[in-house]
């Protein structure tokens, strides 16, 4: 994990993360920040710590997920593909509040985040900061619940600066002009 560019990071922080306690008390993380500036690879570098110390994790982009969940409804294997998200001890949900919920997807995330709830870890990452995460959901009473079984046991990485892969391309750059 590159600490040398400012992005927020707090490396006791990360560090007491990466000892993975949050996944053995079942806490979730929330990541947000701008395009570019490492929640993707913090949450894996995450995840494969935990996986290294025997936990199971599964990576997700949010709308291929719901798509995902869509078609097992459409072929009647619905209730088999929540029960195996359930048994991930992390959930690695990327790109939330992109665009906003459609009825199905709401009732889906919240089948997936109930499911979880004080059972297992979810990794919860977005270029939207959370006091905005309210309105992509769409409904108040489906937002109050999914958000309440997220947050309330989250552990919150707010993120800032530019972006890595902008960083990385002009390293790349100089070295190749040096």
């Amino acid at each position: 994990i590159n600490y040398e560019q400012p992005r927020g990071l707090n490396q006791s922080v990360i560090a007491g993360l990466l000892s993975c306690g949050w996944v053995t008390k079942h806490q979730n993380i929330l990541i947000t920040g701008p395009c570019g500036s490492g929640k993707t690879y913090l949450a894996c570098a995450l995840a494969h710590t935990a996986i290294l110390k025997g936990h199971s994790a599964k990576y997700y982009r949010l709308s291929r997920l719901l798509m995902e969940l869509s078609q097992h409804k459409a072929d009647g294997s619905y209730s088999k593909a929540l029960k195996q998200l359930a048994k991930y001890d992390i959930l690695i949900l990327d790109d939330w509040g992109l665009e906003p919920l459609k009825a199905a997807q709401r009732n889906d995330l919240m089948e997936i985040m109930d499911d979880r709830h004080q059972l297992t870890s979810t990794i919860m990452l977005s270029q939207l900061p959370t006091e905005e995460w309210y309105q992509t959901i769409g409904d108040n009473t489906l937002a109050d619940a999914i958000l309440d079984r997220l947050m309330h046991n989250a552990h919150r990485l707010k993120l800032k600066g530019e972006s890595m892969r902008k960083v990385t391309s002009e390293l790349t750059e100089n070295e190749h002009l040096g």
